[in-house]
């Protein structure tokens, strides 16, 4: 049994991450969606060929398109395969009606992102990406999260010695 909870915790690893999205957004609001993607694709997914850096969600004619994810093409995939498939390509999110409307209401007002945070498979097996509704972080507020954590640090380490 050890082994079945062991596959399950790394099918829940994040095949891949976006952590300039961390850096730079404030994530309000998150959502998991479907990936739409080719065979290959799947397989190049699992074997974390994929990079979030950059890309970013819309909503176009009401449904949810990935824009600017890169999936390296699978190296042991047939020829037919390997030609079809465009790295950099859009690809479709599955979301229900209700959520893509909450999304929409929310883009339209200025200053809302939607921004994918990390890729990962699900208990099913699934392809997932967790999309977070974001505003960008001025430089400054960059700041003051960097020595909020720097001080939070600093304290932990103070603290650890009176724990003992």
């Amino acid at each position: 049994m050890a082994g079945k909870s062991s596959k399950h915790k790394d099918e829940q690893a994040p095949r891949a991450v976006n952590k300039k999205a961390y850096r730079n957004f404030e994530l309000l609001d998150r959502f998991e969606a479907g990936v739409s993607l080719l065979g290959a694709e799947v397989k190049s997914l699992r074997a974390a060929q994929a990079d979030l850096d950059g890309s970013y969600g819309r909503i176009r004619d009401g449904q949810c398109w990935l824009i600017g994810a890169k999936i390296a093409p699978y190296q042991s995939a047939s020829w037919r395969s390997q030609v079809g498939h465009d790295p950099a390509r859009n690809r479709k999110l599955l979301l229900h009606k209700a959520e893509i409307r909450r999304i929409t209401v929310k883009l339209e007002q200025r200053g809302f992102t939607l921004v994918p945070l990390r890729i990962y498979f699900n208990n099913r097996g699934l392809a997932k990406i967790e999309m977070a509704l974001a505003t960008g972080k001025r430089k400054y507020d960059k700041r003051q999260a960097i020595t909020e954590r720097d001080q939070k640090r600093d304290i932990d380490r103070d603290m650890k010695k009176y724990r003992k």
